[in-house]
């Protein structure tokens, strides 16, 4: 028997999802909410699906599970709603900008016996996931130092900035929960400086556009980041661990892979331009993964704990930046 999607929120990313719940054997999208009933409406017809409301949703008996791309000051509410209605929760990060609040929301799904998932892709990127099988294969030793660069090819719109939380909570924390991923190990201390180079308008609504983070954990191993809201030559997304015997690299992605040599040098075709492109593989694996941990009953990852300490991150980001010092996880 399939299990039965229900999609929350009809708008990029939901699509994103639809597609890849349909191309996942064992999984269909059975329903679709959304505040426009256009937009409902559309994603509903492509894939075979109705138009419902949230609270239908939660009361149907043919909905086995259900995937959050609502707003994010959504996500908390939504979240409980469903492990209360008996619902497998699949939820794009974060779960809240506030860290009570989400700590309030996986109390929550626990006494509710809930099964939750949140959309860390990254960690599904065949070329990242590579890089962690290295590290536990001991082919490059005990890891030591991990870089991320993560840089956009341009900054998004006002009106998102404002809504986003800031560039630590909306784009840098993908670096984290990234870093805790290959250092395997907790961080405990975050020095992070962050400054506007890019759009004055950000900085006029309170964020940065251009952040370095060093994380340390508590045996030494450290990890850079590196984040910029423009890159003028394309999507930067590069990962590095170098460890005690040897290093481990994955290198930007391109739409065609192909290198020309000439009398001129070396030209290769420009980088992907958005992260939705980048990372597509990405996207569906994730969805499959969520789908075959309902199969299986067992629990899914990344789940509500991994969103907890990347959010506790983006946290110690900020008041570092503010206060100008490396600040303890044991702060925050």
């Amino acid at each position: 028997m399939a299990i039965q999607v229900a999609l929350l929120g009809a708008g990029r990313i939901g699509k994103v999802h639809a597609k890849a719940v349909a191309a996942t054997e064992g999984a269909t999208v059975v329903a679709v909410a959304d505040a426009f009933p256009e937009a409902a409406s559309a994603l509903a017809e492509t894939y075979g699906a109705r138009v419902s409301s949230i609270d239908e949703i939660a009361s149907a008996q043919d909905v086995d599970a259900v995937i959050i791309c609502t707003p994010t000051d959504t996500h908390a509410d939504l979240i409980e709603q469903f492990v209360r209605a008996g619902k497998a929760v699949f939820c794009e990060k974060p779960i809240d900008l506030s860290l009570d609040r989400v700590k309030s929301c996986l109390a929550t799904v626990e006494e509710a016996g809930g099964t939750l998932m949140l959309g860390f892709n990254r960690r599904f990127d065949p070329h990242f996931q590579a890089v962690r099988e290295a590290i536990d294969e001991g082919r490059i030793g005990e890891v030591e130092m991990v870089q991320i660069t993560s840089r956009d090819p341009g900054a998004p719109p006002p009106a998102y900035i404002q809504s986003s939380g800031g560039i630590f909570r909306d784009m840098t924390i993908h670096d984290f929960d990234m870093a805790r991923f290959l250092l395997r190990e907790e961080v405990t201390t975050v020095y992070a400086t962050a400054s506007v180079l890019v759009d004055p308008e950000i900085g006029k609504l309170g964020d940065y556009d251009s952040a370095m983070v060093v994380l340390t954990t508590a045996s030494g191993k450290q990890c850079s980041i590196s984040n910029s809201r423009r890159a003028t030559y394309g999507y930067d997304q590069r990962i590095e661990v170098h460890g005690s015997k040897g290093a481990v690299t994955a290198e930007n992605q391109r739409p065609i892979a192909i290198e020309v040599a000439t009398e001129q040098g070396y030209v290769k075709p420009p980088l992907h331009d958005f992260f939705m492109t980048r990372y597509t593989e990405a996207y569906a694996a994730e969805i499959a993964s969520f789908v075959k941990a309902i199969e299986s009953k067992v629990a899914p990852h990344p789940n509500g704990d991994d969103g907890l300490k990347a959010l506790a991150l983006a946290e110690a980001a900020l008041k570092s930046v503010a206060e100008r010092r490396a600040v303890g996880m044991d702060e925050i």
